[in-house]
């Protein structure tokens, strides 16, 4: 009987290690950045984000997909906040959310996804 407790006991341990174990790190500060337009209506949502480094964007693409909860399909374009046009951002990353089913079927990713892509060697401020 003894046995059979300490067992319990010691498999509840490992249970409880392992679970802790597994949990995400909480993410790290983004670096500054500025909200230029969000999006408020709509499956297809648009937030246009600027920063002054190209230092972290993926930090700073977690932080602003993190405060997006409305049910829809997200979409996340990071812009330094020098050498772009009126035409054209100087575009250093885009990055995708989806919350809900209208959001799944928005951006193709499941029910809470996420995904991000930097360019390719982005510079910021622009040079």
């Amino acid at each position: 009987m003894k046995r059979a407790t300490a067992a319990a006991v010691l498999l509840a341990a490992l249970a409880t290690l392992t679970a802790c174990s597994s949990e995400p790190e909480p993410a790290a500060d983004a670096p500054p950045y500025t909200i230029t337009e969000q999006d408020d209506t709509g499956n297809q949502r648009t937030v246009r984000v600027e920063v002054k480094t190209a230092d972290r964007i993926e930090d700073v693409f977690n932080t602003v997909a993190d405060t997006l909860d409305d049910e829809g399909g997200w979409f996340v374009e990071i812009n330094c906040s020098t050498g772009g046009t009126k035409s054209a951002d100087n575009r250093l990353g885009n990055g995708k959310k989806a919350v809900g089913a209208t959001g799944a079927a928005a951006t193709g990713l499941d029910e809470g996804g996420t995904q991000f892509e930097a360019q390719p060697n982005p510079e910021c401020p622009a040079k």
